[in-house]
């Protein structure tokens, strides 16, 4: 019997609850027959990952397991590949080189799914930051059906492939457009994620943002960097719903940017807001430092529409409840992307299955 796009769908529907069932630490959610995987995976969140890469504490990694399990559901994986599955039925099979970032954990992961979930190969190449996650999911879905055993390769250095998709900075696109440009390719740069508050945003809507802006230390392009108020806002709202992350500065590498960063503003006599555990500044760069929020104020929308379009290349996702002319996230909601939200507005399964 020839594989169909149904199996794919219920092998990575059962990875899903696996992810769950880790992301809450409940074992009964598992799949059947997965236990040593639950607890070799929790060993080596709560152990072994931080030791490779001490941005990735437990509460941040169970948080992205528990993200790519809400939008990877059965019912969601069928909504997402409904339109295509004539087309991938009908491809053959191609081998797609994968290069991940290492930003956040496993956030190759929608990369990775899109490939082997439309019959494809990967070929994948993990960062130096995060090639424990990756590997020890994809050795759970092999376990949860085997048919993907040969269906994964990792290399140090990506060859033998049909295209290729790559993210990295802007820097590393220069590279990766030289040596990835004979084969079909998608190229992703450095991005940043806004929010724009018309200073009507409920306390609930504002602990979203802060959500946005705080979890993974603030390292995803996904993360709000920047945020556009009215003249008349009140910082200190932002700084009242943010306690709960004040925990961070117990963390050193963040206590460590903090430090750095309230030390060149001081020596550089810049003006700048201090709520002891994080700053916020106002600037007109998009990307702000780790611990660092920027702000800008604005009189009317049409400074924002204006804005948005000088910088269109360069945002992933605008964070807003306001109406406006370009395609907004609710606050809260940043770092739980629908499979149909591409990054770089970058349609990957519609790449996959044209190959």
């Amino acid at each position: 019997m020839s594989r169909t796009i149904n199996d794919n769908i219920k092998a990575f529907a059962q990875l899903s609850d696996f992810m769950k069932a880790v992301a809450e630490q409940d074992k009964n959610l598992l799949p059947a027959n997965l236990e040593s995987e639950y607890s070799r995976l929790n060993n080596i969140i709560d152990k072994k990952i931080q030791l490779k890469n001490p941005w990735f504490i437990p509460e941040f990694v169970r948080y992205q397991l528990k993200a790519l399990a809400i939008v990877t559901s059965e019912e969601k994986l069928r909504n997402w590949l409904n339109p295509y599955i004539s087309s991938i039925e009908k491809c053959k099979p191609k081998h797609i080189g994968v290069i991940m970032a290492g930003n956040i954990a496993f956030v190759g992961f929608h990369d990775f799914l899109t490939v082997l979930i439309t019959n494809n190969y990967l070929v994948a190449k993990t960062s130096s930051k995060d090639d424990i996650l990756p590997k020890f999911i994809a050795s759970v879905l092999t376990k949860i059906d085997n048919y993907f055993s040969d269906r994964i390769t990792w290399q140090e250095k990506l060859q033998d492939f049909d295209a290729v998709i790559a993210t990295g900075s802007t820097n590393t696109s220069r590279y990766f457009e030289h040596y990835f440009g004979r084969v079909p390719h998608i190229i992703r740069k450095s991005r940043n994620t806004i929010a724009i508050l018309d200073g009507k945003e409920t306390e609930e809507e504002l602990s979203g943002l802060i959500d946005d802006i705080f979890l993974h230390f603030g390292l995803g392009c996904r993360n709000v960097s920047k945020i556009y108020i009215p003249e008349n806002f009140n910082i200190q709202k932002i700084f009242k719903v943010a306690l709960r992350y004040s925990h961070l500065i117990n963390h050193h590498k963040y206590a460590n940017n903090y430090e750095y960063n309230r030390a060149v503003y001081l020596l550089s006599q810049e003006k700048f807001f201090d709520n002891n555990f994080f700053l916020v500044k106002e600037d007109s760069k998009l990307a702000s430092p780790v611990a660092v929020l920027y702000f800008q104020k604005y009189k009317d929308f049409q400074y924002i529409n204006a804005v948005y379009e000088s910088l269109k290349e360069k945002i992933q996702i605008v964070v807003s409840h306001i109406n406006t002319d370009f395609p907004v996230v609710p606050f809260g909601k940043s770092q739980i992307p629908e499979l149909s939200d591409y990054e770089d507005n970058i349609n990957t399964l519609d790449f996959v299955t044209k190959l």
